[in-house]
């Protein structure tokens, strides 16, 4: 398959990019053709003015079911027994959810069905998801041999410390209730409202200033890996900056005069 046959991209005429993942009979799994679609088209959304908001979604049973371990583990009869492959695919992989983060656009997960283990590294690497209420999580790693180090980056990013622990040592699965109740997802939503619970996200956040986003987005996740101290003083400074962009001085105006704020984007 090419990589517009794996992923699937729609653009609507309010900015809305929804990206979907469209390898159903390897159930969607993070294989080198998804990782290299996954990169390039999250680096072309971040740089195009049209896009304003990402969906990433999923067609078939599976959201995603992580790693293809079929073909990962055919680098095992390379020489070094596939040392120097997994490493390469491990750090496509982990470009790709940095991807996600860095990317200047918000991005949502639309989750239907299972996501596991990379499946549930790529829901928690973006912004925001919402799933279906058969949606599934787990990082099951230990179940065969490998623990989830990669995923529990940005599990534990996302869950406290004794959840991502729960899920990463015993890797069970978690039902979509349960991951709402710890936050790895937002909300749920009944399987056949999904797509329009997660529009009605997508169109709120579109209707901001995509320079005001992307300047949260950034500074949140610069943020919290900084001491409390120094968190204020990067904070502060980035209010500074946004204070006097053109979309803050017109979006105070229009509050001030109970209008309507036009945005630049600048």
């Amino acid at each position: 398959m090419t990589s517009s046959q794996i992923l699937q991209r729609d653009l609507s005429d309010e900015g809305i990019l929804r990206l979907t993942l469209n390898d159903v009979g390897r159930r969607n799994a993070l294989s080198e053709a998804m990782l290299g679609a996954l990169g390039a088209a999250f680096a072309e959304a971040g740089r195009d003015p049209a896009v304003r908001v990402i969906i990433l979604a999923a067609n078939g049973p599976a959201f995603c079911a992580g790693h293809d371990l079929k073909e990962m583990t055919q680098g095992r009869a390379n020489a070094d027994g596939g040392k120097a492959y997994f490493a390469s695919v491990m750090s496509k992989c982990s470009g790709v959810m940095q991807g996600i983060v860095n990317c200047p656009k918000p991005v949502i997960a639309e989750v239907t069905g299972i996501a596991t283990a990379a499946g549930c590294q790529l829901v928690a690497s973006c912004d925001l998801a919402i799933a279906a209420e058969n949606a599934q999580f787990s990082t099951p790693g230990v179940h065969i041999g490998l623990f989830c180090s990669t995923p529990m980056v940005a599990l534990s990013r996302n869950v406290a410390n004794k959840h991502a622990m729960e899920m990463l040592l015993t890797g069970d699965m978690t039902s979509a209730d349960r991951a709402a109740e710890i936050g790895l997802v937002n909300l749920t939503a009944k399987l056949d409202a999904l797509k329009a619970e997660t529009m009605q996200l997508a169109r709120k956040i579109a209707g901001k200033s995509s320079m005001t986003l992307a300047t949260g987005k950034r500074a949140f996740y610069a943020q919290r890996e900084m001491p409390l101290a120094e968190a204020y003083d990067y904070a502060s400074q980035v209010m500074v900056e946004n204070m006097l962009a053109k979309d803050a001085e017109e979006g105070i105006g229009a509050f001030i005069e109970k209008r309507t704020p036009q945005w630049q984007d600048a």
